[in-house]
């Protein structure tokens, strides 16, 4: 859709089960340059659910050149035996019974949506979720429709010896001309959007798995000849997941090979195709040298997650779109777990909930939020969204809290058996876990309808030896949903002494409690010697916003004693945003803050040595984005200077501990592990608080550049050199040509220079924008990159507000231009994009007419994805 009409809409409420089933699929796959041809040959049958109402046959199909169409080996002519209505391929009066053949050609050269077939640095490769398969062959194109799937491709053997597809390999074999073929056979029913395929000269890091059975399968992952050492933390992070698997949720391998494949252009992280996962490059490459610790994580549980898949997603899958969270919420949780139980897991908790509240919670409270399960959509490649994933994680943490460990492992694996080789829905999920507890969770099932984030609202009361507590709570209201109705809500509470000693909550002495909130309002009542300080949402045990008047005592109580990780880690944020709240809201300086922010701070340094990761965390303080979302009307640059003022303010008064911990936590050498990455992350959290205060010239410059710089001149990993170019740049100290010195040095690996452009695109303020237009002309910028893309466009839109909310509107003309050209390259990538704008309505009154005049210019002629997202950011 180019011409500013509205999309067609899809509607829950509307599913019909499909009227044809393909129980076999066979296809030939014929790679040449500059075309490729497709032989699809599919076993059609009427679905006995739909036989009361005969159907013509209409299968899905885009950009797609029928070559030839065959019904039980007789040639259909177009007009009378079929006909194109658009994107689609209607046969009318099929019989009940038969097999099609189909004949298409494609150009997968000339792909840069990167849907269905295409080509990545010579290699040709696919992406079939969410409607990517109609883009290879003519088929019915929705996850309800599952077929075993038997696949030969043909290409040149010299420039394609690797030809890989889902299933186990059945065939190979030499053709004439120099070509040869390969054949694959997926035993098991799958639907389009798990097809994959991969035709390239590549590496490969070989290993096996024995499986808990005592089954031997083959694991292969395979990247450029290149990139051959950056694949061992991904074998290794795969072989933990498949024991980890095995283990928690008793679900072993099914096929007799499982393999990864590194693709640079590729629109998502990763995907779970049917034992044959393809990746893009940032979530399986991984050295020490090349890769900053947090993307060694990143890669551990992407591996994770994707491998998860193979059975919640891939044994049981989506009936429909509206299911997605189905398979990406529960899967999400699953890794969210095996992280937990690899690292820290107070540490990886604190880490997915400060992601979930300072990116999902943003979503799910403006423009573009909608319900875990949404109603209706107009593209479905718009809600692959955090709402989906992350808070569709936490609806199924919720049901692990309510259900307990034991009864859930019981209800998913009643899931698992029951549903295996199906198509199902969230409230086929559920029923599971109400059979196996016996919970009647009709009311919970509101998370997956319901939009919006619940807010919490405690408030107490101590008289007489009875503390009271009440809670009450509220959804506002979203777009489409203004009345919302009461969730069930699991609100996991302690009760603190004035030492920070958990209270007994009953006659058994329990220090914790699970308080079931069903109605709108509920109080409860504890006797007790005083007025305790209450520890709530404990574990973050629902995605709710919490809102109760802690005074300062207490959140230092809190922080400095209480056990529970994210508690503590709450109370931290809570007085940071206080006090830039003092700054921005009551004029009070930087300064101002310290007499009662340094106490705090020095104390949690002073354990810092017990958890180092988890004293990182305690001491970062909040994005400038966090600080904005809680600021009506947004004034990005005022938040900015409030943020880095504070931030320069704390490493002056702290600096004699920032360069106590930054010299006691240098390593002779690399190390690899968690402990190692912790004490690096708190190592680089000193670095940064002392940068910040030389960029103000509260420290000395030179004294702390040369500092600085030694990690980047001699560096152990690329941690501590990255780490090192970002605190010089940003804080404007001397850099001497180190960044020209970073590119020319890493010109040749792409992951790296992804991260030499966000440094650059992250800097602080609005002569950004300039930096960020010549990013765009470098001769190492590519459009059609999407990686190299989010580093530029998408750091400045998402993770610098002082750049992108430039006073004079350059960012947002910058942004507008960005999109207009991605969305004629790859609609996906403009959309998602596109939602940086969502805090338009937020904005201070002349930035808010700047930034809507920019997207309205280009809403006219946008693609369906663009326009989608325009117009729900708009209002329109």
């Amino acid at each position: 859709m180019r011409d500013g009409q509205p999309n067609p809409v899809t509607r829950l409420a509307d599913y019909q089960p499909p009227a044809w089933l393909v129980p076999d699929t066979t296809l030939d796959v014929d790679l040449r340059d500059g075309h490729t041809l497709v032989t699809a040959r599919l076993t059609l049958r009427r679905n006995p659910e739909r036989a009361d109402k005969p159907e013509d046959l209409v299968l899905d199909g885009e950009h797609l050149e029928l070559r030839s169409l065959t019904l039980d080996g007789r040639e259909l002519n177009p007009g009378d035996d079929y006909r194109l209505d658009g994107p689609r391929l209607v046969i009318p009066g099929a019989p009940d019974h038969f097999t099609l053949t189909s004949v298409v050609r494609i150009e997968p050269e000339n792909n840069t949506a990167l849907e269905g077939l295409y080509r990545s640095n010579g290699m040709y490769c696919t992406q079939c979720e969410a409607e990517g398969f109609r883009r290879i062959t003519f088929f019915p194109d929705r996850p309800d429709v599952l077929s075993r799937f038997t696949t030969t491709i043909h290409a040149d053997k010299s420039a394609y010896p690797l030809l890989l597809s889902n299933g186990n390999p059945v065939d190979a074999g030499e053709e004439q001309g120099g070509r040869h073929y390969a054949t694959w056979e997926d035993p098991f029913p799958k639907p389009c959007y798990l097809f994959a395929l991969v035709a390239g000269d590549l590496a490969c890091l070989s290993d096996t798995f024995i499986t808990a059975s005592g089954r031997e399968v083959a694991l292969r992952l395979y990247a450029e000849h290149r990139d051959l050492d950056k694949l061992d933390h991904a074998m290794d992070s795969l072989k933990r997941a498949m024991a980890w698997d095995e283990r928690v949720f008793g679900r072993e391998y099914d096929l007799d090979i499982f393999q990864i494949v590194a693709v640079s252009h590729f629109n998502m992280g990763a995907m779970e195709n049917k034992g044959l996962n393809i990746f893009n490059t940032s979530c399986v490459l991984a050295h020490p040298d090349t890769t900053t610790d947090a993307a060694f994580e990143r890669v551990e549980s992407v591996v994770a997650h994707e491998y998860f898949h193979n059975w919640s997603g891939n044994r049981v899958t989506c009936r429909d779109w509206f299911q997605l969270s189905l398979k990406e919420g529960f899967t999400v949780f699953r890794d969210q777990e095996f992280s937990s139980d690899m690292n820290s897991r107070a540490v990886v908790r604190v880490e997915n909930v400060d992601f979930l509240v300072n990116h999902q919670f943003p979503e799910d409270q403006g423009p573009m939020a909608h319900p875990v399960r949404p109603a209706a959509y107009q593209k479905i490649d718009n809600f692959y969204t955090l709402t989906v994933y992350e808070k569709g994680a936490e609806i199924v943490r919720m049901q692990h809290e309510l259900l307990g460990a034991d009864d859930f492992r019981r209800a998913t694996d009643l899931y698992f058996e029951r549903f295996d080789g199906q198509a199902v829905t969230c409230d086929d999920f559920v029923a599971c876990m109400e059979e196996v507890s016996g919970l009647d969770l009709a009311q919970f099932k509101r998370w997956y309808s319901q939009a919006g984030t619940p807010v919490l609202t405690v408030t107490d009361d101590y008289r007489d030896g009875e503390y009271r507590l009440t809670i009450e709570q509220h959804t506002p209201a979203t777009p489409g949903e203004p009345d919302k109705q009461p969730l069930m809500i699991p609100v996991k509470l302690a009760l603190l002494d004035g030492q920070g000693r958990p209270l007994p909550l009953d006659d058994q002495g329990r220090a914790e409690t699970v308080v079931i909130l069903r109605e709108t309002r509920e109080a409860l009542s504890f006797q007790l010697p005083e007025r305790p300080t209450p520890s709530l949402l404990r574990g973050f045990s629902a995605p709710v916003s919490l809102r109760y008047d802690f005074s300062e005592e207490q959140l230092v109580t809190l922080l400095a004693h209480d056990t529970d990780g994210f508690c503590r880690w709450d109370a931290a944020q809570r007085l940071y945003f206080a006090a830039l709240a003092r700054i921005i809201d009551d004029g009070e300086s930087a300064a101002d803050q310290l007499p009662r922010l340094t106490p705090v701070l020095e104390r949690v340094i002073a354990r810092a040595d017990e958890d180092p990761a988890q004293a990182a965390l305690l001491l970062g303080l909040p994005t400038e984005n966090a600080v904005g979302d809680r600021h009506t009307p947004l004034r990005p640059q005022s938040v900015h200077q409030a943020v880095s003022g504070l931030r320069a303010a704390i490493g002056e008064a702290l600096a004699e501990h920032w360069w106590r911990l930054a010299k006691d936590l240098e390593a002779d050498a690399y190390q690899g592990d968690g402990a190692a990455m912790g004490r690096r992350r708190l190592r680089r959290l000193a670095i940064a608080y002392l940068a910040a205060a030389a960029g103000q010239g509260a420290l000395d410059a030179d004294q702390v550049a040369d500092y600085v710089a030694r990690d980047f001149d001699q560096p152990d990993c690329m941690t501590n050199a990255l780490g090192a170019l970002r605190d010089l740049v940003h804080n404007g100290l001397a850099q001497n040509g180190r960044l020209e010195a970073f590119a020319e040095r890493w010109a040749d690996e792409p992951l790296v220079m992804d991260q030499w452009f966000a440094v650059q695109a992250s800097v602080p303020g609005p002569d950004t924008v300039a930096r960020a237009e010549g990013l765009l002309a470098h001769p190492a910028f590519e459009w059609t990159l999407p990686n190299r893309v989010r580093a530029v466009v998408g750091t400045l839109v998402n993770g610098n507000p002082s750049a992108f909310h430039a006073p004079d509107g350059s960012g947002y003309a910058l942004f507008a231009r960005a999109l207009k050209k991605l969305d004629g390259i790859n609609p996906q990538i403009a959309a998602r994009l596109a939602s940086g704008g969502a805090r338009l309505k937020r904005l201070e009154p002349a930035l808010a007419d700047q930034l809507g005049a920019a997207l309205r210019d280009i809403r006219p002629g946008a693609s369906a994805n663009l326009a989608e997202v325009l117009d729900r950011i708009l209002g329109a």
